[in-house]
């Protein structure tokens, strides 16, 4: 397997991308990862390496603007930033890194994004997994971003995000928290995107995700407007490809196959 380093040009800035292959032909559509509101390529850890060996797919990841490698992204976060993410910069990664056909998979926020992307995308997305998405905003969901406010005020906590964002982990930091516990954002959700997804989905969640119950994958595949499948991992939080990745590998592996028949 190698990986290969790739930056997207867009008028906004550059995005940083990284492409994880095994030698000889791929198996199927490449997996574009999209990561969470505190995440980038580096915060992945080695999951898109293992989910290229258990797929045989091409898997891509990349830093939004404004996070990891890429480009600092100018003033606030805008309240339509997940739609936005699939209109403006998505379409610009596929063309760029030459993808036609794909699978998108977003955990957390990235769920949401991952959302919009399949319905803009029709017959180009072959297959969704959201992972930990939130569909809306929840008691649950406010909950825990105020418990994250008061952790994230140690020192060493920005320091940490610091070494993957460097100068812009501020701005991150504030794009999460201060965008999500917005008024403006209290109403947000994918009600209405979600019947535009055709393609097949698979919704992974954890019982004990601390930004979400159930009630998020329950809402995605009861909307979803082409076939969906949920599964709720038990004794799990909110990053299910780290706290139980050989599970997440294992599913998600194999619903691909049997999407693919």
């Amino acid at each position: 397997m190698h990986a290969d380093d790739h930056w997207i040009l867009h008028p906004r800035g550059r995005l940083f991308a990284r492409c994880w292959q095994r030698e000889g032909d791929a198996a199927g559509a490449p997996i574009v990862l999209l990561h969470d509101s505190l995440g980038c390529v580096e915060l992945w850890r080695d999951f898109p390496a293992r989910l290229c060996a258990a797929t045989g797919r091409r898997v891509i990841a990349y830093d939004r603007l404004g996070f990891g490698r890429s480009d600092t992204r100018a003033g606030a976060m805008p309240l339509d930033f997940i739609a936005d993410e699939a209109c403006s910069f998505f379409p610009t990664v596929l063309e760029q890194l030459g993808i036609a056909r794909f699978v998108v998979f977003g955990h957390s926020v990235g769920g949401g994004m991952a959302v919009h992307c399949a319905a803009a995308s029709g017959e180009r997305c072959e297959a969704l997994i959201t992972e930990s998405a939130q569909a809306f905003v929840e008691d649950r969901t406010v909950q825990g971003l105020l418990a994250a406010r008061e952790q994230i005020k140690a020192p060493e906590q920005l320091e940490r995000l610091a070494r993957y964002h460097g100068d812009k982990a501020r701005w991150v930091l504030d794009a999460w928290l201060e965008t999500w516990l917005s008024a403006g954002f209290a109403d947000w959700s994918l009600t209405d995107v979600l019947p535009a997804v055709k393609c097949p989905l698979l919704a992974i969640h954890g019982a004990d995700d601390e930004y979400g119950s159930a009630r998020h994958p329950e809402l995605i595949g009861r909307l979803a407007g082409g076939t969906a499948r949920i599964e709720l991992m038990l004794e799990t939080g909110h990053v299910p490809h780290r706290e139980r990745a050989e599970a997440v590998l294992a599913t998600a592996s194999r619903w691909l196959n049997e999407a693919d028949r």
